[in-house]
C-alpha cells in the first residue's frame, strides 16, 4: 500500500496555501489524478494502491464523485492565491486507472476541464492494464478528451511476468495498442527490466516486441526492489536472486541501442520517443520543476514551491473531504539549497540538460573531470548545458553526486 507519506508540517484543514506565497501566472500547470485500485497487488510494487479486500470503508463506484470533491476544493484555494491556469497536461496514473468505467475518467476530465480549463492541444494521458482495453474503451477514452494511453506492458516473457506477479495476457497488449490506435491516441508501452531471473536474450525479446508494436514511446525502467513488498521478503529469504546491477547495466544498453535504431530518441534516462511531440509533457513536467496539484489519496502536489501529500487510504480520504476537509496530511516548503539540489537532480536527467551556471562550488570544477571521464557531453558543456552521455546515463546518480558536491 506505498511507502510511508514524508515527514512535514501539518496542512491545514482548509488547505489554503501560505499568505506570501505568489503564483506564477506564466509557469504550467498540469493536474495528476491518482486511481489507486488494483486487481492485485504486484510483488514489485510500492505505489499507493488497494485491492478490493484492503478498501475498509471506500467504494470503488463512489471514487469518480469523491476526487471531484478535491477538484472543486482546488479551485477555491488556487483562486485565493492568484489566478486560476488551464491544465497543460492531465495524467491517470494508478493503480489501473482502467479498472474504473471510462465514464467514470470521463467525469473526472471533465471536472478538471471545466474547474480549470484545458490548454489548446493539452496531454491527456490514461494508464492501462492491457487487459482492461477494448474497442469500445479506447475510443469512450479518446472522445472525452484522453489522448495518449501508457500501456503496462512490463515484459513479453510470460515467466518474466509471472516472477512480477503480473497477471495481464501479453496477446492483449497488442490488441490494447491497436484499440488505441483506432481510436486516434497516442500510444506509449511501459517496460521493467532486471527481474530475478530474467536473461539479457528475455529482454530482448520484450524489447523487440515493444517496437513491433510501433508505439510512440517507451519507458523502461530497471526493476527497483522496494521495502516492504513482496519481492523484497522474497529476496531476504532466499527464494528469489537480488537483480544484478552489472546485467542491469546491459539491459540498459542494449534497450538504447534497440530503440535508437527502431527510430526512438532518448529524453530522460529512462524514456524514449519517436518525436519531441511524441515525449510526455506530463513527466517532462515534473522533472522541470514546474507547477502540478495531485487528486487523490496519497497524491503529491507542487505549487510555487509548496509541496504537500494527501492521506494515504481511500477511506481516510474520502472522510476529509465529506466533511468539507483538504486531504492533505503534511506539506513543506524546501529553502533555496534544496530547491536548487533538486533542480540538478531532475533536470540532469533529461535531454535538454541542465545549464551549467545552475552548478555551484564544487560541483561547477567537477564539470571539467566528468567531461574527461565521458560522463556528460563536452560540446554540449561548453555551450553551457550539462547533457548525459550514454555512460553518464547509466551512471547519473554519481554524475549528480559530483556536480552537488
Amino acid at each position: 500500500m506505498g511507502s510511508a507519506l514524508p515527514i512535514g508540517d501539518p496542512a491545514p484543514a482548509d488547505g489554503a496555501l501560505p499568505d506570501d506565497l505568489r503564483i506564477d501566472a506564466a509557469t504550467d500547470f498540469g493536474v495528476y489524478l491518482h486511481v489507486p485500485f488494483c486487481r492485485v497487488r504486484c510483488g514489485y510494487c510500492d505505489f499507493n494502491t488497494y485491492t478490493s479486500d484492503e478498501l475498509r470503508g471506500a467504494r470503488q463506484d463512489q471514487y469518480a464523485d469523491t476526487l471531484l470533491g478535491e477538484v472543486a476544493l482546488a479551485r477555491g484555494v488556487l483562486t485565493d492565491a492568484g489566478p486560476l491556469r488551464p491544465a497543460s497536461t492531465v495524467f491517470f496514473g494508478g493503480g489501473t486507472p482502467t479498472l474504473l468505467p471510462p465514464g467514470d475518467l470521463a467525469r473526472m476530465l471533465a471536472g478538471v476541464r471545466d474547474t480549470f480549463g484545458l490548454t489548446e492541444g493539452a496531454e491527456v494521458t490514461v494508464e492501462a492494464n492491457p487487459d482492461t482495453v477494448t474497442d469500445a474503451v479506447a475510443r469512450e477514452l479518446a472522445a472525452a478528451g484522453v489522448t495518449r494511453l501508457s500501456v503496462g506492458m512490463q515484459s513479453a516473457v510470460p515467466d518474466v511476468l509471472a516472477a512480477l506477479d503480473r497477471t495481464h495476457d501479453p496477446a492483449n497488449v497488442r490488441t490494447a495498442v491497436a484499440a488505441a490506435r483506432g481510436a486516434g491516441l497516442q500510444v506509449s508501452v511501459d517496460l521493467i527490466y532486471g527481474t530475478p531471473g530474467e536473461s539479457l536474450d528475455d529482454w530482448r525479446t520484450s524489447l523487440e516486441t515493444a517496437i513491433a508494436l510501433e508505439s510512440d514511446h517507451v519507458s523502461a525502467y530497471a526493476l527497483i526492489i522496494e521495502d516492504g513488498t513482496k519481492l523484497a521478503r522474497q529476496i531476504r529469504r532466499g527464494e528469489v536472486a537480488a537483480p544484478d546491477d552489472d546485467l542491469q547495466a546491459d539491459m540498459y544498453e542494449l534497450a538504447d541501442e534497440l530503440l535508437e535504431g527502431a527510430g526512438f530518441d532518448w529524453y530522460e534516462v529512462s524514456n524514449w520517443a519517436r518525436t519531441v511531440d511524441t515525449r510526455s509533457r506530463h513527466n517532462l513536467a515534473y522533472w522541470r520543476g514546474t507547477d502540478w496539484w495531485g487528486f487523490g489519496p496519497g497524491a503529491h502536489s507542487h505549487v510555487a514551491g509548496l509541496r504537500w501529500w494527501n492521506v494515504k487510504h481511500p477511506a481516510a480520504y474520502a472522510q476529509r473531504l465529506a466533511a468539507g476537509e483538504s486531504p492533505a496530511a503534511g506539506r513543506e516548503r524546501p529553502d533555496e539549497a534544496a530547491r536548487r539540489l533538486e533542480s540538478v537532480l531532475l533536470r540532469s536527467r533529461i535531454s535538454d540538460g541542465l545549464p551549467v551556471a545552475e552548478v555551484q562550488g564544487e560541483g561547477r570544477k567537477a564539470v571539467a573531470s566528468l567531461i574527461a571521464d565521458g560522463l556528460i557531453d563536452g560540446g554540449a558543456a561548453v555551450r553551457g548545458t550539462i547533457v548525459l552521455t550514454l555512460r553518464g546515463r547509466l551512471l547519473a546518480d554519481a554524475v549528480v553526486r559530483a556536480l552537488t558536491a
